[in-house]
Formats: structure tokens, C-alpha cells, sequence
């Protein structure tokens, strides 16, 4: 990862800042969220999971930018957090409506899966605190330019929930790069966030837009034909029969089109049951394509949030010189 310049970590504060909703997630365990009578909560959101990897994991200072109601859903997100890691003093606190009519909290009702039975998740998302944020809430010059950040990340499911995120997704990759903060995005395409505000027009219409800004830029195979428009060829209709030269002919693509990618890196997953994968990745940078090695049959116990943790990992190579 010799083309990116980050910054000395005894001139910023933060290693990494994150920029996302975090919602209550709620695990029905072995049962069906139609059928249980119980649920177990955890924390999670695209974004926040990456800077939640790097703590949790590495050990290194992360910090969430996010929007939460004061109620006491809001201050159980806050309590899990605190169990996570991620600092939250740039936690914008909204105030609570009475009954969650104008704002509220996010909740994701999620099935693990196992077997034969595939994951499953169904989002009550709509009117959260974090999708009203807009331009000019958060002072970013103060965390890029006061606090200090090696590391931005941001990404489509931010940008994909309300008209307004996406300008202040873009306000805030413009501040990091004036500070000489490397940016990355996780296309994360998902058909149901973009589908009441333009579908899959208006998502590859924003995120052509925001990749501009992008130094590092991650997605699988399915995000960068959906949001960006580059098509990779030989396909299966699983997504998982990828010839690693058809990626690299997309991803040149790409980079003729976007010169600032310096990194582009992605997950290669084929899911044979939810308890079997097989993994691998690909990374391009530098001109060079670098495979790992493709892990067959690698048992899994919760696939979701798997490609955030992809990303977590990578960035953690990339700021401890391991490139």
C-alpha cells in the first residue's frame, strides 16, 4: 500500500473515525423473528462495525460520528457501545419527540441462519436521528483538522438513508482530504435502502459522485456493478464464480476512470449453506493484484457484518505498515 500517505499516529488523536447509523440489533437466536419470544441485543452498523473491529481487535483509537434520540433505547445503543470501545464524544444526541413519530432510533431484526436456512434480516430504520443529519451539523474541521485522523471511513449504507446524508458524506471526505486523511468507502450496495428515494438510478447517481473523493474503495462484486455501473464479467447467478482477471479488468477500469483509487479491495464469498463459506479476497494497488488464499468450506457462526470485519483488517494492515 506504498501510494498512501498516512499520517504519523503522534500527530492525530484518532486512527480511525467512522461516520454511520448505529442501530440496536435484535437476535431472535436460534428462532425466526416471526415466531420468537425473545431477543437478544447487540450494537451494529456498517460503518461503526469497522471502527468497532480496529479497537476490539487491534487496540487501536476510534472514534463513531452518529446521531442518537435521548430515550432510553438510544442510551441502551450507548451502553453497548461503552462495551465496544469506539469513543462517542462526536455522538450528536437528538431530543426525543415523545413517541418516535419525528425521530427515533434505528432497530435491525436479524437471523444468524445456519444450514439450509439463510440469513435474514428486516430493518425498521426510517426517520432515524442519524438520516436527518445535514450539512453543517458536524464540525469536521475540528476532528480532522483540531483532533487529528489517520483514517476516514464512511460508506453506501450511510449515504443510502435519507436525501441528506449523502451531502454530508461528502462534506465530511472533502474535510478529511483537505487534512490529509485517507478516506475509504464501502459501496455496501442494498436494493431496499435506495428503493422509496430514486432505487438503483439514484444510488450509482451518489455514489459515482462520492467515489471522487475516495483513496480507498471496497465492495464486492455485486456493489460495484449496482452502484457504480462496472460490470465484471463471468458471473454465476451466485456472484461467487469470479475469474480474478475479469476483476482485474474491472477494477482498471475503475481506477482509469477514478485516478485517486488508490486501493480497491474486496471480499470473495460463496455461501455454499449460511454455515459454510468459502472465503478469499483480492486487493489491486499500486498496478499489482494481490489474491489471498481462498479458504474452502470455512465454518461460520454469524456472517453478518463479515465484509466489515474484511475491512477492519485491511485498514489495519495499511496503518501499521504491513502493506
Amino acid at each position: 500500500m506504498s501510494e498512501l500517505a498516512i499520517k504519523p499516529k503522534s500527530s492525530c488523536r484518532w486512527d480511525l473515525v467512522s461516520l454511520g447509523e448505529v442501530m440496536l440489533r435484535l437476535d431472535p437466536g436460534d428462532g425466526r423473528i416471526a415466531t420468537t419470544r425473545s431477543f437478544r441485543a447487540w450494537e451494529g452498523g456498517g460503518e461503526y462495525n469497522v471502527a468497532r473491529g480496529l479497537k476490539r481487535c487491534f487496540g487501536l483509537d476510534t472514534a463513531i460520528v452518529t446521531a442518537l434520540v435521548d430515550n432510553p433505547v438510544g442510551r441502551l445503543v450507548e451502553d453497548l457501545m461503552f462495551q465496544g470501545g469506539v469513543d462517542q464524544s462526536h455522538v450528536r444526541w437528538t431530543k426525543d419527540d415523545g413517541v418516535g413519530r419525528t425521530v427515533r432510533n434505528g432497530l435491525n431484526f436479524t437471523e444468524r441462519g445456519f444450514g439450509v436456512r439463510a440469513a435474514l434480516g428486516c430493518s425498521d430504520r426510517g426517520h432515524t436521528a442519524v438520516s436527518q443529519l445535514r450539512p453543517g451539523d458536524i464540525d469536521w474541521e475540528a476532528i480532522f483538522g483540531g483532533e487529528g485522523a489517520r483514517w476516514f471511513h464512511t460508506g453506501g449504507i450511510f449515504a443510502a438513508l435519507s436525501d441528506t446524508t449523502p451531502a454530508v458524506a461528502k462534506e465530511a471526505m472533502a474535510a478529511a482530504r483537505r487534512h490529509g486523511t485517507v478516506v475509504s468507502y464501502d459501496l455496501n450496495y442494498r436494493a431496499s435502502l435506495w428503493k422509496s428515494i430514486g432505487g438503483q438510478k439514484r444510488a450509482r447517481e451518489v455514489n459515482r459522485e462520492l467515489a471522487s473523493y475516495v483513496d480507498v474503495m471496497l465492495g464486492n462484486e455485486e456493489d460495484f456493478t449496482a452502484a457504480l455501473g462496472f460490470e465484471v464479467e463471468g458471473l454465476d447467478h451466485n456472484l461467487s464464480a469470479l475469474d480474478v482477471t475479469n476483476f482485474r479488468r474491472m477494477i482498471e477500469r475503475a481506477v482509469q476512470e477514478y485516478p485517486n483509487f488508490k486501493v480497491v479491495a474486496t471480499t470473495l464469498r460463496n455461501a455454499k449453506t449460511a454455515t459454510f463459506n468459502d472465503w478469499g479476497a483480492v486487493c489491486f494497488s499500486g498496478g499489482d493484484l494481490l489474491v489471498a488464499p481462498n479458504r474452502e468450506n470455512l465454518e461460520i457462526y454469524d456472517r453478518v457484518g463479515g465484509g466489515d470485519s474484511f475491512a477492519s483488517g485491511l485498514i489495519y494492515g495499511c496503518l501499521a505498515g504491513k502493506g
